[in-house]
């Protein structure tokens, strides 16, 4: 199965429109205000109401409450949700049948022993993100931060998952080639500055990932 890019943190039509003329599978949207890549609802909903049928628009939460889903989700057409809290196997469960939308779960590692956790997930999410987890992190995501891949190595998931966590459009094809994921996800990798999404950059990114397979 070929490699999917996901372009996460995407607020304006000109980076949007890159990705998506480019190839990208999903395109993410973040709601989390302490983040740079926040976008508001009504930015959100137009963007995703310009994407072309085949491209996912993804959400991407932080421990969100009922009342916040519903509240985005009742102005954004979005496909799929990205949890990228501390949210347990049950409200995994519960926002996915509350919402009824297929559900990326994320989840941190650093070392071996963050592994035990994705047992719990495996049946519960619809894919499974694996992210880095820097010790001194102001933000669950967007670190830049590469984690050690090779605690995956020869792994195999229930579920499809993307690999994330400070790729980039010179290192993807490593990524790819050593662990195979069903996706890579980035957002600071094809930045110029916090937040601020560089076209050429994910025109490369993609070229790149398309170039490993």
């Amino acid at each position: 199965m070929p490699t999917g890019d996901k372009i996460c943190g995407l607020k304006d039509p000109e980076n949007m429109d890159a990705a998506v003329q480019c190839g990208a599978r999903f395109c993410g949207f973040v709601f989390y205000p302490p983040s740079p890549r926040n976008i508001s609802a009504d930015s959100a909903k137009e963007l995703s109401l310009a994407l072309p049928t085949g491209t996912k628009a993804v959400g991407l939460f932080v421990d969100p409450t009922n009342e916040e889903l519903e509240q985005t989700l009742g102005i954004v057409p979005l496909d799929m949700l990205q949890l990228h809290g501390e949210e347990s196997p049950a409200r995994v469960a519960e926002i996915r049948a509350r919402s009824a939308m297929p559900v990326i779960k994320a989840i941190r590692l650093r070392g071996t022993e963050d592994l035990d956790v994705i047992a719990a997930y495996e049946d519960i999410a619809d894919w499974l993100l694996f992210d880095s987890k820097p010790e001194q992190a102001s933000l669950p995501g967007g670190t830049g931060q590469v984690f050690d891949w090779t605690i995956l190595k020869n792994k195999n998931f229930k579920k499809p998952w993307m690999l994330s966590g400070g790729l980039t459009p010179e290192n993807v094809d490593q990524a790819i080639k050593q662990l195979s994921p069903n996706a890579v996800d980035v957002s600071s990798g094809v930045e110029s500055s916090p937040g601020q999404k560089d076209s050429g950059k994910i025109k490369a990114f993609i070229e790149a990932t398309k170039n490993a397979i």
